[in-house]
Order: C-alpha cells, then sequence, then structure tokens
C-alpha cells in the first residue's frame, strides 16, 4: 500500500489526492498498470506532472482495459497532450473496440501532430469578430459571447480552449472598449430590485420582533431622520482592510446612495489592545480612496457612557447579571450554565458598579446577557475587564463592551435603517433583535449577504502579520497580497475594484472568485487610462548602421493609440536603439513575425522598417547586439509585425508579480497539510533591475500608471527616487490562460 501512495505521488497527486485513489480499487489498479506502462516507455526521464494528470485522468475514464498500454504509450510520446486529445482518444477506441487500431485514423481523429499557433487563432478570431460586427456593435456585451466561443472551436478545433476565449475577450474588447454602466446595468439592476425594495418597510423583515413600543420607536425615527435611508460601514480598527472589505465598503455606501440616504463611517474600537492609530488613519484612506465620503466619521467609544447607562438598564430589567465563569469555560457551544444567572438584579447592579470602578483582576468578572444566541450560544458576554488604555479615551474605563452588545445599540443610537453585514453574522440577528427590544429603543433590520473571497491568497489580520514576520512577504502593502493597500501600490485603480464588485453582485450566498475576474477590470480600465510608454525588460542593443552617428530626432507617441486627441508625447530616437531579446531569432522558427536575419521587421510609431546585417556575440556565444540597416516604411514592403524600442532612455527597476500561493486554497489543510507557509509560490516576485524605458515617464509621481506597449501595466513605486525609478507589474496585457 505504501509502495503504491509513492508511486501515486510520483505522478504529481497530492498525498491525500492519491490516498482517495487508493480507496477506489479499480481506478487503483488502472492507474498503477498505467504509470507502470509510462515509465516502460519513457524510460529514464520519468513522468512528469503533466504526463501524470492526463494518465490520471485516463485511468479514470477508460472502460475498456485492453487499450491502456496504448493510450499510455499515446500519452508519454506526447501524442496525445491534452485534455481535448484525450477525450477523442477515449472516444475513438470507445467506437473501434476491434483489433487492431488503425493508427493514422487515429492520429486524424485525435489531432495528434496538430499545432495551432496564436497567428492561426488570432486569424480566425477576427475573421468571426468581422462576421458578427454589425451584432457587436448594436448588442455591445449583450451579445450571446457564446456563439462566438463556439464558432471558434468549431474552427479550431485542437487549439487550447483557454487561449481561444483569451483571444476572444481581448478582441472584443479591442473592438467595444471597456464595460459601459449601461452593459453592466441589467446585473446591477436585478441585484437593486431585490434588495432595496422594502427599504421603508422594515419591521416586515423576517425575524424582526414587533413589540407593543414597535411603532412609537419607529414612527419617532422616521420624525428624526425623515424616511432617509442610513447605513455605516463599521470595520475594526485592528488591521489593514482587504478585497472582501472592498464589497462591503460598495454595498454600504452604495446602498445609501442609490436611495439619496447617508452612511456613516464608524470605527468599532471596544478592543484597546488590539487598536493602532495607523489603522484608523489607512481605514479613512482606503474608504476615500474608493470614492466615498462618509456622511460622518463616528466611534464607538463616542457612546461609551451611553453604552454603560444601558448596561445598567438592562440589568435592572433583570436581563443581565455579573458572572464569575473564567473565559476558558464560556469557550464554545456547549459551555455549562453559570451558576450566577440568577442572581438578584441589586446584586448585579452592585458588581456591575465594581467592575466599572476597577475592583476585579481581568478575567474575574463579566456582564452576560439574558438570551440564547441562534448558533445555541447561552448567554453572550456584554462587557468584560481590560486594564488598557483606549486610544481615544485614556484609562477612563476599565470595562469595555463586546461585538454582541455594541453593534445592535450604536446603531440604534446613530438612526441606522438598515444593518448590512455578511453572513456569518445571521447567527447575531436574533440577539440583535432582542437587545433593542430589551431596552425599549429603537431597532434598526439587520440583513446579510454573502462574503466576498479570493482564491490564490489569504486576507486573515493573524496570517498577513505571519507572512510580513517570517519575510516572505514586505509589508501590509506588498503588491502580492490583497489588502487594499497592496492593490493600490501595485497600480489597481480604485474604478476597477468597485467594477468589480459590481460584477460579483450581492447574493446571500458565500462567493468564492478567482482573481483574474478581478484583473479583467483592471485591464478595462488601465485600457482607457494608462498613457502608453515603451519599455525593455531584457534589453538587446541594435545599431542602425545607414544612420550617422549621433543623429537624433524626436518621435511622437500618442498615449493613447485608439484616441490620438487624447495627447501624445515625444521619445528621442538615434542610430543606437534597444528592443526585447525576444524580438530577435538567429534561427527563423514557424509562426515567428519578427526580427531575423531573413525577416525585417517595423519599428512601432518611428516610420522605419529595419533589416539585420550582423550579429555580435560574447566569448559565450550570447548574442550582445544587432547591426542593422532602415528604410521607411513608406518605400518599404510592409513587416509582418511592429516591435516596441526605446533610445537614450532611463534605466529602472521592474519588479514582475505572480500569484504568492501554489494552490487555489492554501488555508486548507487537506490541499496543503503543512499549512499556508508551506504554499508559497518561490517565483512569486522577479526583480528586473537592468530594464529600459523611455524619457516620458521620467516625471511620474508614485502610483503612476502606464501601459509598456506589448509589455503589461505598470505602476511607479513609492520606493522610487529622482535616481532610479520602480515600476510594479500591474496586470498584463492579456490573461494568462494558465491561471484560468
Amino acid at each position: 500500500m505504501a509502495d503504491t501512495l509513492t508511486l501515486f505521488t510520483s505522478i504529481g497527486l497530492s498525498e491525500q489526492k492519491a490516498k482517495e485513489t487508493l480507496k477506489n480499487e479499480a481506478l487503483s489498479s488502472a492507474l498503477k498498470d498505467a504509470i507502470i506502462q509510462a515509465r516502460r516507455t519513457c524510460g529514464a526521464s520519468g513522468v512528469d506532472k503533466a504526463i501524470g494528470t492526463l494518465l490520471y485522468s485516463m485511468a479514470s475514464r477508460l472502460k475498456d482495459p485492453k487499450r491502456l498500454a496504448f493510450l499510455s504509450d499515446g500519452i508519454v510520446q506526447c501524442k496525445i497532450c491534452t485534455e481535448l486529445q484525450l477525450a477523442a482518444a477515449l472516444e475513438f477506441v470507445k467506437s473501434h473496440p476491434q483489433d487492431p487500431i488503425n493508427q493514422g485514423e487515429f492520429d486524424e481523429a485525435c489531432g495528434v501532430g496538430v499545432a495551432i499557433t496564436p497567428e492561426q487563432i488570432e486569424e480566425a478570431v477576427e475573421s468571426l469578430i468581422k462576421k458578427h460586427k454589425e451584432q457587436l456593435l448594436k448588442e455591445r456585451y449583450h451579445f450571446n459571447m457564446g456563439l462566438l466561443m463556439g464558432e471558434a472551436r468549431s474552427a479550431l478545433k485542437w487549439a487550447d480552449g483557454k487561449v481561444v476565449k483569451n483571444e476572444v475577450d481581448l478582441q472584443v474588447l479591442h473592438l467595444l472598449g471597456p464595460k459601459t454602466e449601461a452593459d453592466l446595468e441589467k446585473k446591477v439592476k436585478v441585484a437593486r430590485v431585490h434588495l432595496f425594495k422594502r427599504k421603508r418597510e422594515n419591521y416586515k423583515t423576517e425575524g424582526y420582533v414587533v413589540t407593543p413600543n414597535t411603532m412609537d420607536l419607529l414612527k419617532k425615527h422616521m420624525e428624526l431622520t425623515g424616511g432617509q435611508i442610513r447605513s455605516r460601514f463599521p470595520p475594526e480598527p485592528n488591521g489593514i482592510l482587504h478585497i472582501g472589505h472592498a464589497k462591503a465598503i460598495n454595498f454600504n455606501f452604495g446602498f445609501a446612495k442609490a436611495n439619496n440616504g447617508i452612511c456613516f463611517l464608524r470605527y468599532d474600537d471596544t478592543n484597546p489592545e488590539k487598536e493602532e492609530e495607523k489603522y484608523f488613519t489607512a481605514i479613512r484612506d482606503m474608504v476615500e480612496w474608493l470614492g466615498y465620503e462618509p456622511f460622518a466619521v463616528t466611534h464607538a467609544s463616542d457612546n461609551f457612557q451611553q453604552l454603560y447607562d444601558l448596561a445598567v438598564d438592562l440589568v435592572r430589567r433583570g436581563h443581565a447579571f455579573v458572572c464569575h465563569q473564567k473565559g476558558e469555560e464560556l469557550k464554545g457551544h456547549n459551555a455549562p450554565p453559570s451558576p450566577w444567572r440568577d442572581r438578584p438584579a441589586e446584586e448585579s447592579l452592585v458588581l456591575f458598579d465594581r467592575m466599572k470602578k476597577g475592583l476585579f483582576a481581568e478575567g474575574e468578572a463579566t456582564l452576560r446577557m439574558k438570551m440564547v444566541m441562534e448558533d445555541g450560544k447561552l448567554d453572550p458576554v456584554a462587557y468584560r475587564i481590560k486594564y488598557t488604555p483606549h486610544h481615544r479615551t485614556g484609562d477612563e474605563w476599565c470595562i469595555y463592551p463586546t461585538y454582541d452588545y455594541t453593534h445592535c445599540l450604536c446603531d440604534s443610537i446613530e438612526n441606522i435603517t438598515h444593518s448590512l453585514c455578511t453572513k456569518e453574522f445571521q447567527a447575531r440577528r436574533s440577539s440583535y433583535f432582542w437587545l433593542c427590544n430589551a431596552l425599549d429603543v429603537y431597532c434598526p433590520v439587520q440583513w446579510e449577504y454573502g462574503r466576498l473571497n479570493l482564491t490564490y491568497t489569504v486576507v486573515s489580520k493573524r496570517k498577513i502579520i505571519k507572512l510580513v514576520e517570517t519575510g516572505v512577504v514586505r509589508d501590509w502593502d506588498d503588491p502580492r497580497l490583497f489588502t487594499l493597500t497592496a492593490l493600490r501600490r501595485r497600480g489597481f485603480p480604485p474604478e476597477a475594484i468597485n467594477n468589480f464588485c459590481a460584477r460579483v453582485g450581492v447574493t446571500v450566498s458565500q462567493t468564492t472568485t478567482e482573481p483574474h475576474l478581478l484583473e479583467a477590470c483592471v485591464r478595462d480600465v488601465l485600457n482607457d487610462t494608462a498613457p502608453r510608454a515603451m519599455a525593455v525588460l531584457q534589453p538587446l542593443r541594435v545599431t542602425i548602421a545607414n544612420l550617422p552617428e549621433g543623429s537624433k530626432s524626436d518621435v511622437r507617441v500618442p498615449d493613447f493609440p485608439a484616441n490620438e486627441a487624447k495627447g501624445s508625447h515625444a521619445v528621442p530616437f538615434s542610430s543606437t536603439i534597444f528592443i526585447e531579446q525576444s524580438d530577435f531569432r538567429e534561427v527563423m522558427e514557424k509562426g515567428y513575425k519578427r526580427l531575423t536575419p531573413d525577416q525585417p521587421v517595423g519599428l512601432r510609431h518611428a516610420g522605419y522598417v529595419i533589416s539585420f546585417q550582423k550579429v555580435i556575440k560574447d566569448a559565450q556565444g550570447k548574442v550582445v547586439e544587432l547591426e542593422v540597416t532602415c528604410c521607411s516604411s513608406e518605400t518599404a514592403e510592409k513587416p509582418k509585425a511592429f516591435i516596441h524600442w526605446v533610445s537614450q532612455p532611463l534605466t529602472c527597476e521592474v519588479r514582475l508579480y505572480e500569484r504568492l500561493f501554489l494552490h487555489k486554497h492554501p488555508e486548507d489543510q487537506s490541499v496543503v497539510p503543512n499549512g499556508f507557509l508551506s504554499d508559497i509560490n518561490p517565483d512569486s516576485l522577479h526583480v528586473i533591475s537592468g530594464a529600459l524605458v523611455d524619457t516620458s515617464v521620467k516625471r511620474a509621481k508614485a502610483l503612476d500608471r502606464f501601459q509598456f506597449e506589448r509589455v503589461g501595466y505598470f505602476s511607479l513605486d513609492p520606493d522610487s527616487t529622482a535616481d532610479k525609478l520602480i515600476f510594479n507589474r500591474t496586470v498584463t496585457l492579456k490573461e494568462d490562460p494558465g491561471k484560468i
């Protein structure tokens, strides 16, 4: 059993997946035979993960075991390279049960040896876009994109579907531009109708408790507010906001705005041990960065005296008591009942006053509410003792209210109409209503929605601190994180984050989303807002032999080639330029369109076509310089491609970011048994110190964004100085199909 487990993990299966496979006797036997057969065929080179994945897929789907050796050989010999080819192969052997298999027919049916180049995909999609152009322009993003994909897949049977989709999306974006509010309207409108339809009938909300005083309290509330919608965003000031908070900010502020209401920014500052001034500042900074202005900035601590007075009233009414059970005893949902639950109210009042005066040690006494929460938890704590100075009230208080006590009462005090919170707070809804009604104060309504989660990241404050402390990331704003400060530093526009939240929408169910959907929103915005520049990350020196040495002219480069009316900038052009190393091939390859000894190439914006003359290599045989000649693009035959270049450039540092984690769910112990710190992607940051960029970016300010033509979108990092520019790659120009 152990040997078989080792065999399965050797082809790239996780230990968990291998153990699950062993439980299935038929699959385990087939996979074992497939691996042994593959090893016979490939010999010492072994079975890599890509082959292993196909072998597993084949073994789990093959109905006729006599074809196992034939298909295993096909996979190892790279005749069957994709899931699409494997599906065709399985179908072929199913429909051809007789021996021998006709190899020629099999190869044709399964696309063996067929290679679809990026150029073929581009041309096929271009033809389809042209065919449907009129309808696309009319319907824009409401057009049935599945029709395009279906036709593209038919025309490109053996192409990678993800690459085809990427090309379709790119060409549609090029034709239509970024999505407008009208393009998104249908989806957003449905959400608003569903969520906002009962805004003036809170007392009819499911679970809302109507008491004999409810209507009088609502009447007074309406008189004070004039029926105005009021929401609030109530973060704890003990950490930096992340992408999930962006959804909460958009929902709370957006809900108020959509209904001509107001939204408060309220700091839930009831735990002085974890709160720091830098978090207060950073939270407000991020709210305003996303484009929202709070009606007022308030603090739970503004109401400490009123909250204390209400707690005294709660004890008098017989709904709270002072308890001496220890914190360890109260953990979980099966805590023993408190022996002090029925102590007289007068006794609890005296003890609560002694708590306030500092006559008990921390943990020696708490004030608890007499109620059962929806999740079954009994008598939640309302006040606890903490001898830690508060950042706003100093040493005035040594007892502090809990979230369960504070939240609904601060909402009531501020006359909030809608307490919008994530689904995990549903278990506290009954306590929210109970406490307001127990004290006979105005009771807002609580609505829950599903929180937003992203794959390939962690957002827990504790885990981010671990990442910082272990040196995996530099700080909370490391661009590989999904905190809002990190996304800003990476160059994500706030509009893109807001658009992403709108696209995800508001649902009751929890949403787990791929980062590439957020990145698509970023591209939509930057395509229209990031001015173009030219940068070369891996430079190759090129000398233009038929231009006089020292000659120099200026070339006008449009900031936005699709709309030249938006401005342009000048860059120098001389007899020495630099191009990307990848834009030259000494040996011509099929489908390659850029510079080779036999193939000229155009220079973007310069009006020149260059032709190869000579290659210069160093002692190790590496190409270090080219000599070329140039002629006007007006007289030359049109080249197959135009490449970017720089001349008399600035040297800069470029930081290229990839996913921080290797697995989608780094916190899932079944996938990453050794914990999230063991799942770090070693290639999540690649620093290029010798990149070159044109002089148009010389006066850029920190966080300014650019599109480096043919390279990607970049943002100037705050670490930059006048002598050293540092650019963070925000996103690539195209979505990487491998990330889907």
